[in-house]
């Protein structure tokens, strides 16, 4: 059967505010659990590195089931898919609560909660790529727009709740919490349920006229009942079977370039954020002060995301939206190299406003430009084999070892902007060329 037209709106707008809510927990939740980390190394004993594996593995599921997520939606749907993440994430961090050592957590808040965001994450951004057509890149600005506004609201609340219950229960009411998620998959309906009811009332509108006198009319509800044969008909027919991975988008040139591109990119992209505050204490900046520069990248964030959506929608913009995306990673990766020499606080801070902008661009364009790319019919599997991707790219990104004890020898962090601001901006430039000589040629 054909696909059908994106209403882009009506319910559409329940969709992107429950895709709002799924793209915020999926990446605010694993860092906003950084909060506890203090009173686990208490209870269980074990160093910082041990409790950061929490996040590690919250991220490595999120990025790495990517394939398992894309081949469960397309056989299943977005809506079940969602409804079972939900109650996977929701039941890891209650597990959480009562867990005794630190393996047990790995295995409840890190492998269960971050299989069930993901089985939220990916599904939510396909459904608003069904519902959206020509308003898909505001939407899609808007529903990365959860990330920093989650961030800035989880963290807090994590500190009180981690202050008046203690981590357990702290961990028991984020679980509550992630119950949410599957009324945001509740809300992801899909396209085919309407077309269902308006096929139920063209049939009620033909037995309102079946009851007719004869005459002109009569030869209406002929047609009608020719109509409704000929689509029973069709709906006897056996239905080809799904794929369950769509390979074939790899033929794609496109998606090959944006594949490659998106894999240096995430190389050096969260380095500044992560070594942002150590950096500034380093120079000399007081802790509470150091802190804030983050709160500055997240406050910028929030509007640059929707506001790039709303540019990358104009007309005369779209059809070259993977330009945009190009300058936003430059930009992004220049900010970086012009901030390493950043000696005092006010350089710092005129540093993460830029990064908040370049930061929020990239944010909103980069599932605009791959759902561009390859399409909403193709879009799950795409997703999926390039989420699975990004994951070697996050290993051996910020949290490797290697970067770390670079830091530690040198004592000098001038190096390590320079060398994620020129991974960024080599993939801008990567991105850039490739496109023009490829495929725009």
């Amino acid at each position: 059967p054909a696909p059908v037209k994106p209403p882009d709106g009506g319910w559409g707008w329940i969709v992107l505010l429950g895709c709002f809510v799924i793209t915020g927990f999926s990446y605010a939740f694993p860092k906003a659990v950084s909060v506890y980390f203090k009173e686990l190394m208490k209870d269980f004993h074990v160093g910082y590195s041990d409790t950061a594996w929490i996040s590690s593995i919250m991220l490595a599921m999120l990025y790495g089931t990517g394939p398992v997520c894309s081949i469960m939606v397309n056989q299943f749907g977005c809506r079940p898919v969602m409804l079972i993440g939900g109650l996977l994430a929701s039941s890891g961090m209650i597990l959480a609560s009562f867990t005794t050592n630190i393996i047990e957590l790995y295995l409840t808040a890190g492998v269960l909660t971050g299989l069930g965001m993901a089985l939220n994450f990916q599904p939510s951004l396909i459904m608003l790529g069904t519902y959206f057509d020509k308003r898909r890149p505001l939407a899609n600005g808007l529903a990365a727009a959860g990330s920093p506004v989650f961030l800035s609201s989880l963290s807090p609340l994590g500190q009180v709740l981690l202050e008046k219950f203690g981590w357990r229960g702290g961990f028991l009411i984020m679980g509550g919490l992630l119950l949410n998620c599957c009324t945001c998959g509740a809300v992801m309906r899909p396209l085919d349920m309407g077309m269902k009811r308006k096929m139920e009332k063209a049939q009620d509108k033909y037995e309102a006229k079946e009851m007719l006198p004869i005459g002109g009319k009569s030869e209406e509800g002929i047609s009608a009942t020719d109509g409704t044969k000929k689509a029973k008909k069709a709906k006897k027919k056996p239905r080809k079977g799904k794929k369950l991975l769509d390979f074939s988008i790899f033929s794609n040139r496109g998606f090959i370039i944006y594949t490659i591109s998106k894999f240096i990119l995430v190389l050096g992209l969260f380095v500044p954020p992560i070594l942002l505050v150590n950096y500034a204490k380093d120079t000399g900046v007081p802790d509470t002060e150091a802190a804030f520069l983050l709160s500055i990248i997240g406050f910028i964030d929030i509007f640059a995301r929707p506001a790039c959506g709303m540019v990358a929608g104009l007309k005369w913009v779209r059809p070259h939206v993977a330009y945009l995306f190009s300058f936003s990673m430059l930009f992004n990766g220049l900010t970086d190299i012009c901030s390493a020499r950043a000696s005092n606080y006010t350089g710092l801070v005129i540093f993460c406003v830029f990064f908040g902008i370049s930061y929020g661009m990239v944010g909103a364009l980069q599932f605009e430009v791959l759902m561009a790319i390859v399409g909403s019919q193709k879009f799950s599997s795409a997703i999926g084999l390039v989420l699975l991707i990004e994951a070697f790219a996050v290993l051996i990104g910020p949290p490797s070892a290697g970067r770390c004890r670079l830091v530690d020898a040198l004592k000098n962090y001038e190096v390590i902007f320079y060398l994620a601001g020129s991974e960024v901006v080599l993939s801008a430039l990567f991105l850039a060329m490739a496109t023009y000589c490829c495929l725009n040629r």
